[in-house]
């Protein structure tokens, strides 16, 4: 990743971060990484645990930012998702998959779309 593609990505989950607030979630932690991967944001949303993956695009050339979400990316959050549960005991916590989409088209304002509840467990 490139530190500009990298400043994109963190502006696009300052923006989810941010939007996830409005919408009532309480962002428990950001960027937690293990060495088999990252979760961009984890909260909390009326009592659920949330792991939050945010993709953000200038366009869909390349498929829309819910495409980007593979099934191996979701295997890969799925893991470190088991590790965070794990370490923290909360394995009888509920906890679901959402991701934020964001397309970021020039001057425009961001166009920011929450998916709930978008994969299972894999």
């Amino acid at each position: 990743m490139t530190e500009r593609s990298g400043r994109f990505g963190r502006s696009g989950e300052e923006i989810a971060a941010a939007y996830l607030q409005r919408e009532g979630y309480r962002i428990l932690q950001r960027n937690y990484r293990q060495k088999c991967g990252e979760i961009d944001i984890i909260a909390s949303d009326r009592g659920t645990l949330v792991f939050v993956e945010v993709k953000t695009r200038k366009d869909a050339a390349f498929g829309t930012p819910f495409e980007a979400v593979t099934r191996k990316k979701q295997r890969q959050i799925g893991r470190v998702a088991q590790e965070y549960l794990g370490r923290n005991n909360l394995f009888n916590t509920p906890a679901r998959f959402d991701v934020v989409s964001i397309l970021m088209r020039g001057d425009e304002p961001p166009v920011i779309e929450l998916l709930a509840n978008a994969f299972d467990l894999i």
